[in-house]
């Protein structure tokens, strides 16, 4: 196990311990096996932080280890249990679709905003401690359920389903506070004493106010959102493990999923209309402005994105930079792949006609939130070079005018200044 690293307390990491499968014998997960044939790319973690060098993790000698230094990489349970949270997107993308305005927008806002609190609470969750035997993936398909269930919610939770999105989130919450606990190893009951509770009341939060009337369900809501922004200034976060590679992985493979939903918008939006050569070029035009988006968040810059967090030996600092660049950052680009996708849903089915400006800015105002978020996602991690994203955000705020004469014309025009 790892111990006491300088600056903090690290909690427990045990990311190739033996699976029992029931019958009295163990055997370790195929992805353990195969991370250990991986080239390394991770970070050190824990005590080995200031003394590694080749970016290993240690893991403690055991039966079937033997002591094996191996990479930490993302499971493929974590992949499963993403697809839920990406359910949620999906809904949040239909809320802001069927009704473009501002309203739809706050509530939007409020509702990604806690979800995505707790998705980042199961990230670090999982970079400490890994899925691998049957109780612990039993309780994630418990925090998965409560996802699913707030996913459904989502349409009417601001009207009759509010009290399902508050018991979903409460179940994902004691799930994560649950695991940690359990898995996390002593070491993890230091952070988690301020942790859990301030969690604990923003589940009770948003529970209460899932069965309080509209107005009350505002406030409540809100002051759970300002309570997990103001958490890691109240609790300190400098105890927990930060694995880079893990990390950078998992917040990477969340955005492509998330991204996947502009693709099924584009093909919602096309649906029911007549195929032909104009139809097909806008919608080609829209997969490429989507993939432009995934280009500018990649790009090959999550490699340099992990090594810049993997070359933090101060585990404080390391877990700070990582919460605001993977947790503040990351939450803006979402709420911009959101506006995008119901933007070019909107778009497709409008596309040599005109949309309204509430959906035109949703199209290119989407993209320039997301290119902000990059920004300063970027910044905070000391990569890339920002002149292209900041005349690519004046370019999509600038294709906004077009929408209200062209839909098609405002896709052609974000295609080229994403190209650019």
């Amino acid at each position: 196990m790892a111990g006491t690293a300088p600056g903090g307390v690290v909690p427990a990491i045990d990311r190739t311990a033996g699976i029992d499968d029931g019958w009295g014998c163990s055997w370790l997960e195929a992805d353990t096996l195969q991370r250990m044939a991986e080239p390394d790319l991770g970070g050190p973690v824990g005590e080995d932080a200031a003394s590694a060098s080749d970016g290993r993790v240690a893991v403690p000698a055991t039966e079937w280890s033997g002591g094996t230094e191996t990479p930490v990489r993302v499971s493929t349970v974590e992949l499963f249990f993403d697809l839920v949270f990406v359910f949620i997107i999906t809904q949040l993308t239909g809320v802001l679709a069927d009704h473009t305005t501002v309203v739809s927008l706050v509530r939007v806002l409020l509702m990604l905003g806690v979800t995505w609190w707790m998705y980042g609470g199961y990230a670090w969750l999982t970079n400490a401690v890994v899925p691998s035997n049957t109780m612990r993936r039993g309780l994630l398909v418990i925090g998965m359920a409560g996802f699913l269930t707030m996913a459904l919610a989502v349409p009417d939770a601001f009207d009759t389903t509010g009290w399902a999105f508050g018991l979903g989130y409460f179940v994902v919450n004691l799930v994560h506070s649950g695991l940690f606990l359990l898995s996390g190893g002593p070491a993890a009951l230091r952070p988690m004493r301020s942790l859990g509770p301030l969690n604990l009341l923003t589940a009770t939060l948003v529970l209460i106010g899932g069965f309080t009337p509209t107005p009350w369900r505002y406030a409540l809501w809100t002051l759970a959102l300002a309570v997990e922004i103001a958490t890691p200034y109240l609790s300190p976060i400098g105890g927990f493990t930060v694995a880079a590679g893990h990390f950078v992985e998992r917040h990477g493979l969340v955005i492509i999923i998330a991204l996947g939903e502009s693709v099924v918008a584009i093909g919602v939006g096309a649906e029911s209309l007549h195929l032909d050569i104009r139809l097909l070029a806008v919608v080609v035009s829209g997969l490429v402005v989507a993939y432009f988006l995934y280009w500018t968040y990649f790009g090959g810059d999550e490699v340099r994105a992990e090594h810049s967090l993997d070359a933090i030996r101060d585990p404080k600092r390391r877990a700070r930079t990582a919460l605001i660049a993977f947790g503040y950052c990351h939450y803006p680009m979402l709420i911009g792949i959101i506006a995008v996708a119901a933007g070019v849903k909107k778009a497709i089915g409008h596309a040599y006609g005109h949309v309204s400006l509430a959906q035109a800015l949703a199209l290119g105002g989407g993209v320039a939130v997301f290119l902000a978020g990059d920004l300063l996602f970027r910044r905070v991690l000391g990569i890339g070079r920002p002149g292209y994203r900041l005349v690519a955000l004046a370019g999509a705020l600038a294709s906004v005018p077009l929408g209200l004469v062209i839909a098609a014309g405002q896709i052609a025009m974000l295609l080229v200044v994403l190209a650019v």
